[in-house]
């Protein structure tokens, strides 16, 4: 099997978009546990000296406000990523990091898989960062319907990054040896 040498702007747009999407994977993580706003809720509730009251409305607003950063990292992640999409999709308009069709005869089923994934993933991102934009930016009276599409990426985005990391383990140790070194470091096997 050819080995495959990654380029700089390869390597470089990969990891950056692959790093952006932990981190945004990882602000919903903490969005759904630990800064999960009833959690947090009630650790002020349970904290409060005996001879201080506040309403429920009142200890929800200071629990939005102390996972306020946290989210507010979300949506600067988003722009980020955004970014990193925009220029991702011009690419190949400047000679760099071409597409591959999944419809060419002479490629295995493997590779056509390969392609479709890749198609599919970038479709699903353009869907959350169009939503996630939509939701910031976007008129008011699409704002729930643009949440409910946008809370549904972490059904896609899980399974994109366990399925590329599991697939990338499975060459490295069966027909690719050498592809985690060549992403890094951009070089072919000898």
């Amino acid at each position: 099997m050819e080995n495959k040498s990654y380029s700089t702007i390869y390597r470089i747009m990969h990891w950056a978009i692959a790093f952006t999407l932990l981190f945004i994977l990882f602000t919903i993580f903490l969005r759904l546990t630990w800064l999960n706003r009833e959690t947090v809720a009630n650790i002020i509730k349970a904290n409060l000296p005996a001879d201080k009251t506040l309403s429920d409305k009142e200890i929800m607003t200071i629990a939005r406000q102390i996972r306020k950063p946290m989210w507010d990292w979300h949506i600067y992640l988003g722009y980020i990523l955004t970014g990193l999409y925009i220029i991702r999709i011009s690419l190949p308009f400047f000679g760099q990091m071409k597409y591959s069709s999944p419809f060419k005869k002479e490629l295995s089923t493997k590779v056509k898989f390969q392609f479709w994934v890749y198609i599919i993933f970038y479709i699903c991102v353009a869907a959350s960062l169009f939503t996630g934009l939509m939701i910031e930016f976007g008129p008011e009276s699409l704002k729930d319907q643009m949440e409910e599409i946008h809370v549904l990426s972490i059904y896609y985005l899980i399974p994109f990054l366990i399925f590329p990391i599991g697939g990338v383990l499975l060459a490295e140790f069966t027909s690719d040896k050498g592809i985690v070194s060549r992403i890094v470091s951009g070089k072919k096997n000898n």
